[in-house]
């Protein structure tokens, strides 16, 4: 990637800045009163074969949490932590995987949120069943690709980066129970993202 005085880090939102799969868990769980599952045994993502549901009344249920409780969720203390320290170090861009009919409540989110640090907000279309694919970018490997500037990648996917490595950008798997990084703790992949942003700024230093 070009020389430039700051890393731009494009990050995953949701399961990254903020615990959707976590809080949408939750509020299932309240129409299952048999399931005793936690968080910890989603181990694959989507998780609807471990819960014994089809994946359409999976996506239909957290279209309907993001719908209905999106607006109200939290973002990550510790993200959000991360951000006031190394947040006017770096460039950030969000990155999204959402359907379109949702992508307005997700950006508004990351600006109410993330504003401060975050001032580009960019989505590629989650389709659903019975849906067509739209014109345009159609994956997160895509839109790197075309914006070129990418530094730094996060997400929660191991898909998702090893598209992203094959671009020559750096990624940094932010832990979860359905990713490779499962057994470590969420900070360790902050920690990942600030050891970039310092050596990017070491490197600088030296010219």
């Amino acid at each position: 990637m070009a020389n430039r005085s700051r890393l731009a880090v494009v990050w995953d939102v949701d399961d990254v800045l903020n615990d959707l799969m976590e809080a949408w868990f939750s509020e299932w769980k309240k129409t299952r009163m048999t399931s005793s599952d936690t968080l910890e045994h989603l181990t694959s993502n989507p998780p609807h074969e471990l819960l014994g549901i089809s994946k359409k009344d999976y996506l239909e249920s957290l279209d309907a949490f993001r719908r209905e409780r999106y607006r109200a969720l939290r973002p990550r203390e510790d993200v959000l932590s991360w951000f006031r320290e190394f947040g006017p170090r770096a460039h950030h861009i969000a990155l999204s995987a959402v359907p379109r009919t949702y992508a307005d409540v997700s950006a508004a989110w990351v600006i109410r949120w993330y504003g401060d640090w975050i001032r580009t907000f960019a989505f590629v279309p989650s389709l659903r069943i019975g849906t067509e694919s739209s014109a345009g970018l159609q994956s997160k490997a895509e839109y790197l690709a075309w914006l070129c500037r990418a530094d730094v990648f996060v997400d929660d996917l191991d898909g998702n980066l090893s598209a992203a490595m094959e671009l020559g950008i750096q990624c940094v798997l932010a832990p979860r129970p359905w990713n490779a990084n499962r057994h470590e703790p969420f900070n360790s992949g902050l920690d990942r993202v600030s050891a970039f942003i310092q050596k990017h700024e070491a490197h600088a230093e030296s010219f």
